[in-house]
């Protein structure tokens, strides 16, 4: 194959135990749905002969670029909170590493290739549903400013994927900072391997927290970095829907978005994974669960902490329970910023939650309550407008205390940069979807490129503002696989 990648992989030079070897499954008759061509300009990728039969070749698994090092990366993970000893890439290869224009080092890894020997029952395909969902809500997170992984290209495999019924397969290709989990870490501090959790803690120090000093600093940068992105998703109504340990991301970035969701009517205990049976990974409950999953990194790391037993558990403990306070202040500084506040007073968090409880009790739509705050037509997302008619008169006095109004100019400017017109509206997705099984990837794109300038009002496109009628409320989503 003569497509010229120049990977550089560190992850394929770690002991062999850290993953399997092996090839992509070919599929019989590829074709390209979207090619992410901003992306593959930025990994410093040929983005015409990506979008060529070689670039199709690679994206199906169907053929490999010299210097690719395919492999399936082993981890563990607490999933609903039990604890497997071994899950890994069951259905997706780690092609290889490369370093982007700014320096950064990125993974190329492909979702829905084919069997790994971590599959246990499963076939390692994946079809076009999750492909498609990823690829749209992974693009849309980026463009709102939240750490991801990104989809540089979806295709069509040409053949079919059995679950509930047959469905048409496809293939994700995924870019990441690593795909470097606590599962991962978690694999090898249950089977004791001491060595393998040195070069694991060395190797994601390196790639995310290189200024750590010591496993402690390693922890405390990774529990901030998890109350940002904490933040970010509350501020913006998301749900991630399964935040297993195998699905938290080391390096603070959103990663896996299986039974995912941006609420429309808002309450701060919704749920929408159908495997959640009992709200585990609800809205509300986010900023707990990773706090429970920095406590497994932490306990990972305590073997490598150069002190005693006891002061070394006191020392991580001390660290994961800085969360709380760090996402609280990363919490309040997006709220004030959805409110268009420039400065912080004591009551900002009365006046915050104060709104949220008008929109729970009333239903109102997350998105369109806080996007209407620059155009003067919030109260329209409020079946009962008086409620919110006393609450903005709080909110007006509080920006008159830094001499601004809703009206100002610099305000309305805060507030479109801070709430988003369009998100991944979970009936928007579905449709495209259900177009796509169908053949037509129009609603797909459309939804891509609009969803690319999501702090943007783009005329001919309000329709994927709108919340969703009735008969179009989606209420559960699901796992890819």
């Amino acid at each position: 194959m003569s497509l010229k990648i120049a990977f550089d992989n560190s992850y394929a030079a770690l002991p062999a135990r850290f993953y399997a070897r092996l090839s992509p499954e070919p599929v019989p008759a590829p074709g390209l749905v979207r090619l992410n061509h901003a992306l593959a300009e930025e990994l410093g990728l040929d983005a015409q002969a990506l979008a060529g039969p070689e670039g199709l070749a690679m994206f199906s698994g169907n053929a490999l670029p010299e210097g690719a090092a395919p492999l399936a990366q082993a981890y563990a993970g607490h999933q609903f909170g039990g604890f497997v000893p071994q899950l890994g890439d069951g259905r997706a290869l780690l092609l290889g590493e490369v370093i982007d224009r700014g320096g950064r080092r990125r993974d190329i890894q492909l979702k829905g290739s084919g069997r790994t020997p971590f599959s246990r029952s499963g076939d390692g395909r994946a079809w076009i549903g999750p492909v498609l969902r990823e690829y749209v809500v992974s693009e849309a997170m980026h463009a709102l400013g939240v750490p991801t992984t990104r989809a540089l290209a979806a295709v069509t495999t040409g053949d079919w994927v059995y679950r509930e019924t047959r469905l048409p397969g496809a293939v994700l290709t995924r870019v990441a900072s690593s795909h470097i989990r606590v599962g991962t870490f978690q694999y090898f501090a249950v089977r004791g391997d001491l060595d393998a959790l040195r070069r694991l803690y060395a190797h994601a120090r390196d790639r995310h927290f290189p200024q750590a000093d010591d496993p402690l600093e390693f922890l405390r940068a990774a529990v901030a970095a998890q109350a940002r992105l904490v933040a970010q998703w509350m501020a913006l109504g998301f749900i991630h829907g399964v935040m297993n340990t195998d699905n938290c991301h080391v390096g603070g970035e959103t990663l896996d978005y299986g039974p995912c969701a941006f609420m429309d009517a808002y309450h701060p205990h919704r749920v929408f994974s159908s495997i959640d049976r009992h709200g585990r990974y609800a809205y509300s409950s986010q900023p707990e669960i990773a706090v429970w999953n920095l406590a497994q990194l932490a306990s990972c790391l305590l073997p490598l902490m150069d002190m005693g037993e006891e002061e070394a558990v006191g020392a991580a403990t001390e660290v994961v329970h800085a969360f709380p306070a760090l996402f609280q202040e990363a919490w309040l500084d997006r709220f004030r910023a959805k409110l268009g506040l420039a400065g912080a007073q004591e009551g900002d968090r009365a006046l915050i939650e104060a709104l949220l409880d008008i929109m729970a009790r009333q239903g109102a739509d997350f998105t369109r309550s806080f996007r209407g705050l620059a155009d003067g037509r919030a109260r329209d997302a409020f079946a009962g407008p008086e409620a919110f008619d006393n609450w903005a008169e709080d909110w007006r006095a509080r920006l008159a205390q830094e001499g601004g109004s809703p009206e100002a100019p610099r305000t309305i400017t805060a507030l479109r940069a801070a709430n988003p017109a369009f998100i991944p509206r979970n009936h928007r997705i579905e449709a495209a979807i259900g177009a796509a099984v169908s053949g037509d990837f129009t609603p797909f794109h459309r939804l891509c490129d609009v969803l690319a300038r999501p702090y943007e009002d783009q005329p001919g496109a309000e329709d994927l503002k709108a919340p969703p009628a009735p008969e179009e409320q989606v209420t559960q989503t699901f796992c890819g696989t």
